[in-house]
This record gives C-alpha cells, structure tokens and sequence, in this order.
C-alpha cells in the first residue's frame, strides 16, 4: 500500500523540515515491513486567486488530480474526527488487510479544503479544534503514522 500526504503549500528549508523529514524517513523504514511499499509527500502551489471560495475549489481539483483514482482520501480539517493513535494505527491495518493500493492524506490551504476533496473524503480527520499552522500539520501527520505503525508492529515507541 501507499501512502501520500498531499499538501497545498510549500515547507521552508529548516528545523522544521528536517523534523518532518525525519519522522517520514521512520514511517517509510518501519512501514516496508507491514507492507507500505511507499510513503511521500506531493506539494501543490497555493491558488492566486482572489476570492476564498475559488481558491479552495482550485486547490480542491489540483489535490484530486494529483493523488490518483485507487487513492482512498482522508481529508485534515478541523471539523473532522478527533481520532486516537490507535485508531489511526486501525484504519492503516483496515486498508493493509483490505488489499486498499493508497492512502492519500490531504492537507488544503489557509482557506481549508474545496468541496471537491470533502465529498470524496471517506474520513475527515482533525488534530483537535485548534488552527495548526500547515507545517506543523504535516509533522504531526508524519510522527502519528509512525506511530500508528509502531503500533502495529508493536514497537516500544508508542506507550499509551
């Protein structure tokens, strides 16, 4: 199975960067033994547009585009479902048991996600009701899939 993170915006070389580098290179290193044949990160450019709802829609239809069609999306929206390591490490082994090809992530822009991505979403999932800045989004993303597969290696890195 593959993993991707889809994300509208792009990472600034720096700590954070190689935060999230390093937690993507974890998730790949432990993931391969489960069978995640692959784990990257697509970053799409911010929409100029001037008006909020076109821009979503823009940066909506570039994300769908860009994942491919045997992807199974979850949308990061802060009106999602607040879920657990665990059931995060749950729905990888629902998909890894499924036989599912791909799992895209999608992260939208300042202006949140177009309508395109949220219909096709099959979970919406949110880091609390808090705003989180994008980046830090990603790195959260990243460190729970480790997580998540730590889990289910039963790794000692997950204590909970």
């Amino acid at each position: 199975m593959r993993i991707l993170i889809c994300a509208v915006g792009r990472m600034k070389t720096g700590p954070e960067t190689q935060l999230l580098d390093r937690y993507m290179e974890r998730f790949r290193s432990a993931g391969r033994g489960i069978g995640i044949s692959a784990a990257d990160i697509r970053e799409l450019p911010e929409s100029r547009n001037a008006n909020a709802g076109l821009r979503r829609q823009a940066e909506a239809g570039a994300m769908v585009a860009a994942i491919g069609a045997d992807s199974r999306i979850v949308a990061l929206d802060e009106t999602g479902k607040d879920c657990s390591s665990a059931e995060i490490a749950g729905l990888l082994q629902r998909d890894l048991d499924s036989g599912s090809p791909a799992i895209s992530f999608l992260i939208g822009g300042p202006d949140g996600h177009g309508d395109q991505v949220l219909q096709q979403a099959g979970l919406r999932l949110a880091f609390g009701r808090a705003t989180w800045p994008h980046q830090l989004v990603r790195i959260m993303l990243a460190e729970q899939l480790y997580r998540a597969v730590t889990i289910l290696t039963g790794h000692p890195y997950h204590r909970g």
